[in-house]
């Protein structure tokens, strides 16, 4: 190959990661709710972009970059969800009749879907979780969802009728939020330790440990993983607060101490009393945007101290 073509060929892929990295966010809303996870989404995220670069080199024609990596996305969750067996499928009844065109009641649809909890989504069948999250957060077209899903149009309006039947029922008997739960004490030991700028304790407690950043090659072994904080150390202002997210304690992370929401989250895995796994999101702040993030109460707190 030519010089020229080389730089072609290298020009036409640097944009299409630069255009696929844009479609991250969109992705994750998809990925996190069809999962019913906005952890596990991230994970769905980060193997989709895996597999689409790799698949990038084979390819003699360039797809349509957007619809393309949703169908991989999507795959790769269902092949998740079959593995877990959660799968529900049903058959599709009757079509209602749903246009494209937005009317206010479409809208207050929309509305709700998006507002409901990503955890809630699992509750729904996969057929109808994915249509309601194309259709009514993301707002595709009803013939764009029916090609992704393989499925015709009015079997994506049939779906789309009974998920959004049942998200009204879900909301209905949604349970008020939760109270914070205490922090336990080695989060809490890590956590002060942070906002004492305390790195070589940090570091002591590191065993044959991994780290993982999304859009950065994985670390392992106490001296490489040990750079995590060297490079927080260089970041003025912030503070840690032990918090929970989907029933996974994990350590909220501020920017500014008095802001009233935290800028990303990170959380930790022990083993014997040291950290063995850091999975921190710094670099995919997207993933909070869907969080049920609940702060920690401190010890001999009132309930109902934590906050979002």
């Amino acid at each position: 190959m030519s010089d020229e073509k080389s730089a072609v060929e290298r020009d036409r892929r640097e944009g299409l990661l630069a255009l696929a990295a844009a479609l991250r966010p969109e992705l994750h809303r998809y990925c996190s709710r069809l999962m019913g996870s906005v952890i596990d989404g991230e994970d769905v995220v980060q193997d989709t972009f895996a597999r689409a670069f790799v698949a990038l080199d084979e390819l003699c024609e360039v797809p349509q970059l957007r619809p393309w990596l949703f169908r991989i996305a999507h795959n790769r969750a269902l092949d998740l969800l079959r593995s877990r067996a959660i799968r529900v499928a049903e058959p599709i009844e009757a079509a209602l009749e749903i246009a494209d065109e937005a009317d206010p009641v479409e809208m207050l649809m929309r509305r709700q879907a998006v507002q409901t909890a990503v955890s809630r989504f699992a509750e729904f069948p996969v057929p109808q979780r994915s249509v309601v999250i194309l259709r009514d957060v993301l707002d595709e077209p009803l013939a764009d969802i029916a090609a992704l899903l393989g499925i015709t149009v009015d079997a994506v309006k049939g779906h789309l009728a009974r998920g959004r039947a049942r998200l009204r029922r879900i909301n209905a008997q949604a349970d008020p939020r939760p109270d914070a739960r205490i922090a336990s004490a080695a989060i809490v030991r890590y956590v002060n330790m942070f906002n004492q700028r305390d790195w070589e304790g940090l570091r002591a407690l590191l065993a044959d440990v991994r780290l993982h950043q999304s859009m950065h090659p994985p670390r392992a072994g106490a001296a490489d993983v040990g750079m995590f904080f060297t490079i927080y150390a260089k970041s003025d202002g912030l503070w840690l607060r032990p918090a929970w997210v989907e029933g996974r304690e994990v350590i909220a992370v501020f920017e500014d101490r008095t802001a009233a929401k935290p800028n990303h989250f990170m959380w930790l895995e022990w083993r014997e009393g040291r950290i063995s796994f850091i999975r921190d999101y710094r670099y995919v702040r997207y993933v909070l945007d869907d969080a049920d993030l609940v702060l920690a109460r401190e010890a001999g707190a009132s309930r109902g101290g934590g906050g979002r």
